[in-house]
């Protein structure tokens, strides 16, 4: 089952699940305008309890701070919704957790609070694996509903891409 690879047919929650799994790695999550979903998402899938530890609502700065070590001046310098706050998220979140693989979501839900230069529908999703962060930015449309949803679908999409590179002890480095 290590060369799980993604189908359509099959969920993707599923397939990272056995990614991790197979690779014996386990995730945590920090969740900001996704509120629990992709936790939920990962956490429906049979068998997930062999994979994830910890799951955190950092909903707001204070959260942020207190659970990831989020800097004050990173907030105040980029806003919570940055390409810098998802990073330190990501990092904070492994240290908190000790979670080989940390997935985080940080964004505008709306349907207020966006403006011109971060619109409703912006999140950075960020995906921590072993170390190495990947910080993606999406803009997405709809309701608070369908951004929310959207963004735990590519939070998952993006950690499945972020296994799939990932290396173990036992594979070989390409």
């Amino acid at each position: 089952m290590g060369d799980v690879t993604y189908r359509d047919e099959y969920p993707i929650e599923d397939v990272v699940v056995d990614i991790l799994a197979a690779k014996h790695l386990t995730v945590s999550t920090a969740e900001s305008c996704t509120g629990g979903l992709l936790a939920g998402r990962i956490i429906n899938v049979p068998g997930a309890s062999d994979v994830i530890g910890e799951g955190f609502i950092t909903y707001s700065n204070d959260a942020k701070r207190k659970y990831l070590g989020v800097r004050k001046s990173t907030l105040k310098k980029y806003g919570a919704v940055s390409k810098q706050c998802a990073k330190e998220m990501a990092k904070g979140l492994l240290d908190a957790t000790k979670a080989d693989v940390g997935l985080v979501t940080t964004g505008i839900a709306g349907p207020a609070g966006g403006t011109e230069e971060k619109p409703v529908g912006l999140v950075y999703i960020g995906c921590n694996v072993c170390g190495k962060i990947k910080v993606k930015k999406y803009i997405f449309e709809g309701d608070r509903r369908q951004i929310r949803e959207g963004a735990a679908e590519k939070a998952l999409v993006l950690l499945r891409k972020c296994l799939t590179k990932y290396k173990t002890g036992n594979e070989k480095n390409e």
